[in-house]
Parts: C-alpha cells; sequence; structure tokens
C-alpha cells in the first residue's frame, strides 16, 4: 500500500533567494500557493529577507495522492522534502489548519528540522468528524466533471452560495486535455469524512502523545472569530510545546492569513528575527 511517506518529493514553490527558509503548509482543500501573496511580502521585494517554500501536501494540489490518510506519513513526506531542499538547514514551518496539525506532528517527530514552528488556527487534538466539510464534499463529488465545458461552466454549476469558499474549492479543479479532474485526493477525503466521529483528518495521532516535547519557539495564532482553538487547548499546547506564545488577532476567522495577511506578516516577520523567544 502506498503512504504518503513513500512520496520521496511533494510538489513546492519557491519564493526569495536568501535569508532563513520558511516552510508554508495549508489547510485541507488548500495547496501551497494559498500562501503565495504571505510568503512574497515575507521575503522582501527584492526577495533577500527569507527563502519560502509553499508545499503542496500529500493529497492536495500537485503532489502525489496517498491510498491511506496518516497525519505522520504527511509530516515525514513534508520533512523528506524540505531535507531535500535545504540540504541541512534548518527552518521555519508554518502551518494553517490541517497543516498546522502537519507542522505540530513534524516538529515533534523530525526537531532536528525545525528551528522555529508557527501553528495558525488549530489546537493538537482530535475534532471529530469533518461534518463542517461534509457539505463541500457532496458539492464537488455531484459536479459532473465529463459535462463541463469549461471552468465558468464549473462554477455556474457548483452551488456553494459564499464566492469566497467556492473559489477555494475550485481551485483543486484542473483540466486535464479536453476532460476535468480534481487535483484533490476527493475519495481519500471522502472516505475519511464517512468514518464520522472517526475521522482520521479531524484526529490528532495518539502515539504523537508519547514523543518528547519540541523545545523550540512556537507562535500559536487564533483567529478571534473562530471556534477552533479554545482557551482549555492551551494547557495541551503546552504540554507538547512548552515554548508556546499564543498571538489573537481579534475579527479574523479561520482563514487568519486571508482575514488580517498585514497582522500575520509582520508577525511572522518578528517571530523569524527574533533571538530571545
Amino acid at each position: 500500500m502506498t503512504t504518503a511517506a513513500d512520496q520521496a518529493s511533494l510538489n513546492t514553490l519557491s519564493v526569495g533567494t536568501a535569508g532563513p527558509r520558511i516552510a508554508f503548509l495549508h489547510g485541507l482543500f488548500g495547496q501551497g500557493r494559498n500562501w503565495n501573496q504571505i510568503a512574497k511580502a515575507v521575503s522582501g521585494a527584492e526577495g533577500t529577507d527569507a527563502r519560502c517554500l509553499l508545499v503542496d501536501l500529500p493529497d492536495h494540489g500537485r503532489s502525489p495522492w496517498s491510498q491511506q490518510f496518516s497525519l505522520d506519513a504527511y509530516a515525514d513526506a513534508v520533512a523528506a522534502t524540505l531535507r531535500a531542499v535545504g540540504e541541512g538547514e534548518r527552518w521555519t514551518v508554518v502551518g494553517h489548519s490541517l497543516g498546522g496539525k502537519v507542522a505540530m506532528v513534524l516538529a515533534l517527530r523530525h526537531p532536528e528540522l525545525v528551528e522555529r514552528l508557527v501553528v495558525v488556527d488549530i489546537a493538537p487534538k482530535g475534532y471529530g468528524s469533518l461534518e463542517r466539510f461534509e457539505g463541500y464534499i457532496r458539492e464537488m463529488q455531484a459536479l459532473p466533471l465529463a459535462e463541463l465545458t469549461s471552468r465558468g461552466d464549473a462554477e455556474a454549476r457548483f452551488s456553494e452560495p459564499d464566492p469566497g469558499v467556492k473559489a477555494f474549492l475550485l481551485q483543486n479543479l484542473r483540466r486535464d486535455g479536453q476532460t476535468w479532474r480534481w487535483q484533490v485526493n476527493l475519495d481519500l477525503v471522502a472516505g475519511d469524512a464517512a468514518l464520522g466521529v472517526d475521522s482520521r483528518i479531524a484526529d490528532w495521532p495518539d502515539d504523537a502523545d508519547a514523543l518528547p516535547p519540541y523545545e523550540g519557539p512556537v507562535l500559536w495564532v487564533a483567529g478571534g472569530d473562530s471556534r477552533y482553538v479554545k482557551r482549555e487547548d492551551g494547557e495541551r499546547m503546552r504540554r507538547h510545546f512548552p515554548r508556546t506564545r499564543l498571538f489573537t488577532i481579534k475579527g479574523a476567522g479561520h482563514w487568519v492569513h486571508t482575514d488580517a495577511p498585514e497582522i500575520i506578516v509582520t508577525a511572522l516577520r518578528r517571530f523569524v528575527a527574533a533571538t530571545d523567544e
């Protein structure tokens, strides 16, 4: 069986030519380029303030697909990619939502790779099911790919009322010749969602609790209007990451970097440059 850990190299996009290395990990149904504007701003106008790597997680974007979801395997696949690109250098790893979980597991399993960690609006815990995403999954499955004539046709047929969510989900639609397909491994995600409260994607791996804590500095960013990070999550977070600093951004929802990009850029620049964290 092919797992994400078997994928030697994930698809990446590089931004910047010099400076500290920063890897960005996206959330479910996303892809590395979701972080593109943030990476450009962090790397600076000349591209010399940071070397950013935008990573497509397994089963997303243009990265290889796996046959079974595993946070451990995702983290190992990212680790292999960072080793290949970084040539021994350590990284600041930034992860949002699912990417935040992958980033945390990466830091716990491969601490030698991670100089600093930024976790965006997610906690090291199980979230139950993928109930919030089930409607999106059904809409994506219902889109008649064989009948589509253009991307505009797909947009017209896709029933999601929120234009931002629609654009986010349809970024996964890719044209190959005369046919259309989903870049994201939709069957895998849908199969995991069907597990209900036992969703592996929404869970936190049991073996992570047995690993030593990550001792590097951690910036934990929460959206003030989001429900993904709660006050009671702090104890668990600091058990795994004792040097955690929580930064809550008022008025931001779960997609914090979309709602408050300038604040995120400033926070990342300060965090990467800090010497006394």
